[in-house]
């Protein structure tokens, strides 16, 4: 299935687009400018995804399905560690 390994591939490279989010804010320790509630709905929707896509016979897009919500469980697991603590670089000037 062609649009089955285009979809898989979107959530594939979605996976790794979050995860790059996750590197930056373990490297700055820090959140700036990001809505936690968005990316909790985005989370759900992949969650929603892992039970939608097997109803579709869609196996490829299942498979990557769970690579995204996985790197957006880690991505809202850090959002709400870093805004939680209150780490923030200060400027210096």
């Amino acid at each position: 299935m062609t649009a089955d390994l285009i979809n898989s591939a979107f959530e594939a490279l979605g996976g790794i687009f979050i995860l790059d989010h996750c590197r930056i804010v373990l490297r700055d320790k820090r959140v700036a400018g990001v809505s936690i509630i968005a990316t909790v709905f985005f989370t759900a929707w992949g969650f929603w995804n892992l039970f939608y896509y097997p109803h579709l016979g869609q196996w490829s897009s299942f498979w990557g399905g769970v690579f995204l919500v996985l790197a957006n469980c880690v991505w809202v697991g850090l959002l709400v560690r870093y805004r939680k603590s209150g780490t923030h670089h200060k400027t210096q000037r």
